[in-house]
Parts: C-alpha cells; structure tokens; sequence
C-alpha cells in the first residue's frame, strides 16, 4: 500500500508541474470592438422583436443596461414571454462573444 501512495504522489507531483499554468492568463473579454446600438441588436435577432424596439430605447437607453436586464423588467415593460426569451438569450450570447448582429455595410 506504501509503495501506491509514493507513486501516486510522484505522478501527482509530476502532473503539477507539467499542468502548471502560464505565468499570464486573460480572463476578461476584451470590450465589445463594434459599437451596436439596440435597433441593430433587435434586427439582428429577429422573430419580431425588433417591434419592442422604441419601448426598450426609450427605457433602457444603453445597449451595455440591456446586457444585464432582468426578464422581470422586461416583463414591466410590456414585451411578451417569447420575445423576452429571445432577448436574454441572445444577450448571453452576445456577452460570451459566440454571436454578433450581422451589420450591413454602408454605400458611400
């Protein structure tokens, strides 16, 4: 049994060095690069939900406030269940970085 613990801890003691982690680590994502604004982000997810988007301009103003709106506010607000799913969904989504609302190019 002694000679188990000594080369489980050997292995351990070898695996600690080798997974050590490096000396930097980023945890944060950077700042969203491309400014969208909350028409642009209603378009982006579609489904109708870009019809709430006077009522959520006018409330909420910022794009980074509805990034961490609750689905109760939104709920006071007046925007149906569906659409509030969609919403906090796609805000997490977008908070992670695995989605962004597709932007048109301007024509000069």
């Amino acid at each position: 049994m002694a000679g188990f613990w000594r080369h489980f801890t050997a292995v351990g003691r070898q695996a600690v060095v080798l997974l050590s982690p490096p000396a930097v680590r980023f945890y944060r994502t950077p700042p969203y690069l491309v400014k969208v604004g909350i028409p642009d982000f209603l378009n982006g997810v579609g489904n109708g939900v870009e019809a709430h988007g006077a009522k959520l301009e006018a409330e909420v103003r910022d794009l980074d406030k509805l990034m961490v709106i609750r689905t109760l506010r939104l709920k006071k607000l007046g925007i149906p269940c569906k659409h509030r799913k969609l919403i906090l969904k796609f805000t997490q989504k977008y908070r992670m970085g695995l989605w962004r609302p597709r932007m048109d190019l301007q024509k000069n």
